[in-house]
């Protein structure tokens, strides 16, 4: 089977990942899959406030998502946060916490703001893999990169990492999935819309497929920063 942009059912979009790239963060990361683009920036650890937030036994980790005006291949994006936004930083934040060791840090926080300019489907994904590769550039302990990709079903085939044709379809379904890249360990997995226990296992397999490619561009991405 031929896919609307010409890839094959298991084939990833082209990636590319930098990190280091806003000077006055903690640390930063990009990550681009097809036309999404996603930036990370990490504040901290900084001290927490109000002091009511704080835990004395570990640190807290915050995620604040947002998408540009007219970053949307679909309907125009409203400027300002929004319910969708909140659940998608909530989902990135989630996704990061099983790796990221906090208790470094009692009664202080971890900010990762994630920016999308320019979206064609998988955001949350490649919100996911930019926030990686800032934490690990912030020097926050972490037990290992998480990378998350997407899968679903078009017609009645299971497809890798889907575009916004193919994640708009009326009749599709869309899997976003985050692994651990040694253990493959699943640190988020959503569905949206209908698929058989079957068509789910085969979704899952592509999905540690694609993520064990996206962790290589991750790691690539923080060896050329830190290369001597």
């Amino acid at each position: 089977m031929k896919r609307i942009d010409g890839r094959k059912p298991d084939e990833m979009r082209e990636m590319s990942a930098k990190a280091g790239i806003i000077p006055r963060a903690d640390g930063s990361g990009y990550f681009q899959i097809g036309n999404t683009i996603a930036y990370a920036a990490v504040y901290g650890p900084r001290n927490l406030y109000p002091r009511f937030l704080q835990d004395p036994q570990k640190g807290i980790l915050r995620v604040n998502y947002n998408m540009m005006p007219f970053s949307s291949k679909g309907e125009r994006v409203r400027p300002g946060g929004n319910r969708r936004s909140k659940e998608l930083g909530l989902v990135i934040e989630k996704s990061l916490l099983p790796v990221v060791n906090l208790y470094e840090f009692p009664n202080a926080v971890v900010d990762v703001f994630v920016e999308l300019p320019q979206t064609d489907a998988g955001t949350r994904c490649a919100g996911i893999c930019a926030a990686a590769i800032a934490l690990a550039d912030a020097g926050i302990p972490m037990r290992d990169l998480v990378a998350a990709v997407s899968a679903g079903k078009a017609g009645d085939t299971v497809i890798l990492d889907l575009n916004y044709e193919e994640d708009s379809a009326e009749e599709g379904a869309d899997i976003p999935v985050a692994m651990t890249g040694r253990s493959k360990e699943i640190t988020l997995l959503q569905m949206d819309g209908r698929m058989t226990a079957e068509d789910l296992r085969k979704a899952v397999q592509l999905c540690r497929k694609g993520i064990s490619q996206i962790i290589a561009v991750q790691q690539k991405a923080l060896q050329e920063k830190y290369a001597p």
